[in-house]
């Protein structure tokens, strides 16, 4: 159902549009001042406004900057009795949909409000198809008997709003998954909002969740809202859910009971609609037995619990990863498509262990496509182009797991710098996490970049 704004200072507009707008089957709010607008388009998602210019408190034009700004779906049409060619014209630069002065014709205004939800959903779906194609979240393909399980809760729980919470190592396609759940879902035109809460310091993570009111603490200059808000009729992604300290936690675990929670310094509570997705790298079950997560969080997301296996143990996958990476990079570089050979794939399937899962596939297949000069991928240019480059480090032993997986990521982390020709920022969109995260992981692993790259 399209929800409609109605803003007038004039009890009897608001009363009168409000039962015709009902009467046609929208969902109508209504606000007397610009005040009261801005407050509920803090807290609610609308597909049409209707904006007296002539309001108490905040003006008219100021409201259509603040929509613009915060829902830029969201089509306003001007409704004024005073209205000017001069005010038509500015609105209308402004981003207003229509200018209609009063008295309103009944006809005309349903007219312009269907074409107003017309235009609301196209973009939308635009933004959402963009997303889609730019970031390559369709689900990825795969033949295995765990891949083709995974499916099948994926179509089951889609269209419910049931929370789930997603485990797997790093690189295995969490947020793959959860995006294919969020386009499943009716929720699908609203916003996906994926937090990494491993990459965000732990004192900023509060307010990065639920925002602040302006001059809550030093810097705080104006009014942010948090990722929670900003999901509002969408879904949010809790990626790395584990690293959270318990009192971010606790805070999550009430927004998630009231569906309701107050940002940093403010006192009113801002009601939200999200369905919550979370995942972890970690065995979540141990972090709750040792007390570093909290039972209560955890029986509250986890209801639906999906396991993605890495990818050594789903190898008949890989030839259809393969090809499906090699189809996509040939694409968004508009170059001729590569080919690998029979001996490459059969090596690839067999003989190396995918320390970094899809993520890690994904960037081998980037990294050939750009540095092989020849039509057919050979075993030689792979071998050449693997973190591990001696075939006897590729599985390796006598290394206990935690030590096996530093050395990886370090190794992998370096490979990547050098590709990115050591711009971090690069880096960090190559392995797809923040810069902050990748700096974090640097310096854990003594990772100079000016040094490297003057060597």
């Amino acid at each position: 159902m399209s929800k409609i704004l109605v803003v007038d200072d004039e009890q009897n507009i608001r009363e009168t549009l409000s039962d015709v707008l009902k009467d046609e089957g929208y969902n109508v709010l209504t606000a007397a001042d610009g005040s009261e607008a801005v407050r509920l388009i803090d807290n609610e998602r609308f597909n049409v406004v209707l904006l007296d210019l002539w309001i108490p408190e905040i003006g008219g034009m100021e409201v259509l900057k603040y929509i613009v700004e915060t829902q830029p779906t969201c089509q306003t049409i001007i409704i004024s009795g005073h209205g000017t060619i001069d005010s038509a014209v500015k609105a209308t630069k402004m981003g207003a949909f229509d200018f209609l002065e009063k008295p309103l014709s009944t006809d005309r205004l349903l007219n312009v409000i269907k074409n107003a939800i017309k235009i609301n959903r196209l973009q939308k779906e635009n933004i959402r198809l963009k997303e889609s194609t730019s970031n390559n979240y369709y689900m990825l393909p795969g033949v295995s008997k765990s891949f083709k399980e995974i499916e099948e809760i994926i179509e089951m729980c889609a269209s419910t709003n049931s929370r789930v919470l997603i485990t797997g190592e790093n690189g295995t396609g969490k947020e793959v998954i959860a995006r294919r759940i969020h386009e499943l879902s009716e929720r699908r035109n609203e916003p996906f909002i994926a937090v990494n809460c491993a990459a965000i310091p732990q004192t900023l993570i509060e307010a990065e969740l639920f925002g602040y009111q302006k001059g809550s603490f030093t810097g705080a200059y104006q009014d942010k809202k948090g990722k929670f808000e900003l999901a509002h009729g969408g879904t949010i992604f809790l990626d790395e859910i584990a690293d959270m300290s318990m009192e971010a936690q606790s805070k999550v675990l009430r927004a998630i009971e009231e569906m309701q929670f107050e940002r940093i310094g403010g006192v009113k509570p801002i009601k939200i609609d999200v369905r919550i997705i979370a995942a972890t790298n970690k065995e979540i079950e141990k972090e709750v037995e040792e007390g570093r997560f909290r039972k209560d969080l955890y029986y509250r997301l986890n209801v639906v619990p999906i396991h993605v296996p890495p990818l050594r143990e789903r190898r008949e996958d890989i030839p259809a990863l393969l090809e499906y990476y090699l189809d996509y990079f040939a694409r968004i570089n508009n170059k001729k498509r590569k080919q690998l050979d029979r001996e490459a794939i059969r090596f690839l399937q067999e003989n190396y262990n995918w320390p970094g899962n899809i993520r890690e596939l994904k960037n081998l297949v980037e990294r050939l496509n750009i540095l092989v000069k020849e039509d057919i991928i050979v075993l030689d240019d792979v071998k050449a182009n693997l973190p591990f480059h001696r075939e006897e480090e590729l599985i390796t032993t006598g290394l206990t797991l935690k030590m096996a997986k530093n050395r990886f990521e370090r190794k992998y982390i370096l490979s990547t710098l050098k590709m990115a020709d050591y711009n971090i920022s690069k880096a960090a969109r190559m392995l797809n996490v923040e810069r902050s995260y990748l700096y974090k992981l640097m310096k854990r692993f003594g990772i100079d970049s000016d040094k490297l790259s003057k060597q």
